[in-house]
């Protein structure tokens, strides 16, 4: 059995790999992979039949979401972003966000919709939610950035199953294999640009 110490730095390697690889793609990278993304997605009959959707503002990298967030208000679907709970340490609520939305810094250094709690949606009466990760493997295992705000909103995926998560990744963040701590939780689907995996 592998030490847990030796796990935590292996997945930290991981991550400062992965996250320094994303970094370097060029914007005509970002817009190449934005744009296959969203009509890989808009393409899936899953999400066609979905109205209300959680998704996250791009940071460090990430595969641009904005192109994808445009796309689904112009075909009349709800968009919802994640903020950090205000009460609850470690967890995340998620809000209404359209074009007028404010948006403020959060503690991370991140974008999030302004705290307003008539435009809060339970994540149990969310259709999708889409989720960032920093790696992914072949099984679905994901690594995030270690803060382990989206390992704890999916445990009430697999509990209660109120709503379908679906993890949004650049191609080059696939690796051989994601060393696993005990409350990970894989995903059943990962798209990237050029490939849409289902387990």
């Amino acid at each position: 059995m592998i030490p847990s110490t030796q796990i935590s730095l292996q997945r930290q390697s991981i991550r400062n790999h992965v996250r320094t690889q994303r970094r370097q793609l060029t914007f005509q990278q970002q817009t190449l992979a934005a744009s296959s993304l969203t009509r890989r997605l808009l393409a899936d009959p899953r999400i066609a039949a979905a109205n209300h959707l959680a998704l996250f503002l791009s940071f460090d990298g990430e595969l641009d979401t904005r192109p994808l967030i445009e796309a689904f208000w112009q075909l009349g679907k709800q968009v919802y972003l994640p903020l950090l709970h205000p009460f609850s340490p470690g967890h995340l609520l998620f809000q209404r966000y359209d074009t007028d939305t404010p948006l403020v810094k959060n503690r991370l250094r991140i974008d999030e919709p302004k705290l307003d709690a008539t435009r809060l949606l339970p994540i149990a009466r969310l259709d999708i939610m889409f989720t960032p990760l920093v790696a992914f493997d072949a099984r679905g295992q994901r690594l995030g950035m270690g803060g382990g705000f989206y390992d704890r909103t999916l445990r009430h995926w697999r509990r209660d199953a109120g709503f379908y998560p679906i993890g949004l990744a650049h191609d080059c963040q696939q690796v051989p294999t994601v060393p696993e701590e005990p409350w990970d939780v894989p995903l059943p689907e990962i798209v990237t640009p050029s490939r849409h995996w289902r387990w």
